[in-house]
């Protein structure tokens, strides 16, 4: 059974040229000693996966960095074997309802963003709908701890929303803490949010996140079975900056993983943004080094719209009645519906005071409580 019989590579159907390059580059992705630069420096030696198949071995020592192992590795049947098992489960899981489909380097629909990499991935698997993502993306990856503070949370549900009522997408690692928050928020508002996970796209880690993962576009480097290992973490930040414009960090440690994002960000000419937070607080640490070494100081959406030059539209406000202080400041932050502590994060009040302020506010037939959440009536 073939992949392409259902039809995830556009091309012509006759020839097929596009699944048979493909399966070639899933073939060389699964040959043991080939990572992502040398398996490129290969095909750009022969001009294509399958020509590089059909090599001799002595045409293959040729390639500049490809050891003698490698070399004859290429072109063996366990690797073939393993692509064409790999091919079927892709449309064992289709033929099952589930939306994933396999992107090739150099073929369509593959991120020209992911280009912005010295190592971009042969293979990539996508479950769910790629938006296009150019050279410049339309898209603000979001990252930080997974132990983080409830202020923390509050903001980045806040920014990741507006993100994506402006239209952007929200790229996030869909990891407990910052990750989930963004995505959760994002796609809460209407908006498209990209998982770039370390593990395969029928695998979702962590256990917690299954029915946010539905609601998010999935993408991997890694075959389908494939679940959770530590060194795919560090490589998976690799993808979240290259797929975003800029990558926003709202908390970390000095040694995390949103550092390496960042890094990465810098190395694919990204804009890096930076939360400032409490001092001492070893969860700001990250961010405070980030914003001493050039970040954007980022408290809003606007600040990362602003800085990277879109101009979007804001709604027109709904005008307030007069209204004593407090109500005026909860009421201005219902702009969209809020729960009790991003209503406390966001107007700095007391909780008897932010109760308070509500009941006049419900009272007044102005705000009312729906589902856990406050919002304007």
């Amino acid at each position: 059974m073939s992949l392409f019989d259902s039809g995830p590579v556009p091309g012509p159907a006759a020839a097929d040229p596009f699944g048979a390059e493909l399966l070639a580059l899933l073939t060389l992705r699964l040959t043991p000693g080939l990572g992502p630069r040398r398996l490129e420096a290969v095909r750009r030696h022969f001009g294509s996966a399958q020509q590089a198949l059909a090599a001799p071995s002595g045409a293959l020592r040729e390639v500049e960095g490809l050891d003698r192992r490698s070399a004859a590795a290429i072109g063996t049947a366990v690797p073939a074997e393993a692509a064409e098992q790999e091919l079927e489960k892709v449309a064992a899981a289709r033929q099952q309802g589930k939306d994933i489909t396999l992107l090739g380097r150099g073929l369509p629909g593959y991120p020209p963003a992911l280009e912005a990499l010295g190592d971009p991935p042969p293979v990539l698997w996508v479950r769910g709908t790629l938006p296009e993502l150019p050279a410049v993306p339309p898209s603000v990856g979001i990252v930080g701890t997974r132990s983080a503070s409830p202020h923390a949370l509050s903001l980045t549900r806040q920014i990741a929303a507006e993100l994506a009522g402006a239209g952007l997408v929200v790229v996030s690692g869909l990891a407990r803490g910052v990750d989930t928050a963004a995505h959760s928020a994002a796609v809460d508002a209407g908006g498209l949010s990209l998982g770039v996970v370390g593990h395969a796209v029928d695998r979702v880690y962590p256990a917690e996140n299954v029915d946010l993962a539905r609601r998010l576009t999935l993408i991997s480097e890694y075959p389908l079975g494939t679940g959770p290992k530590a060194h795919h973490f560090p490589q998976r930040n690799r993808l979240i900056a290259a797929l975003s414009a800029g990558v926003l960090v709202v908390e970390g440690e000095l040694k995390s993983g949103s550092l390496i994002t960042a890094t990465h960000a810098l190395e694919c000419g990204r804009t890096v943004f930076a939360v400032p937070g409490r001092a001492g607080d070893l969860r700001a640490a990250g961010p405070h080094r980030l914003l001493r070494e050039g970040a954007v100081l980022t408290e809003t959406a606007g600040d990362i719209l602003t800085e990277l030059g879109w101009s979007v539209a804001q709604p027109v406000a709904a005008e307030a009645p007069d209204l004593p202080p407090e109500q005026a400041a909860v009421y201005a932050a219902l702009s969209e519906p809020r729960t009790l502590d991003d209503l406390a994060a966001l107007t700095g009040l007391s909780l008897p005071e932010l109760q308070t302020a509500l009941m006049m506010l419900q009272l007044s037939g102005l705000a009312e409580e729906s589902g856990g959440r406050w919002l304007r009536r």
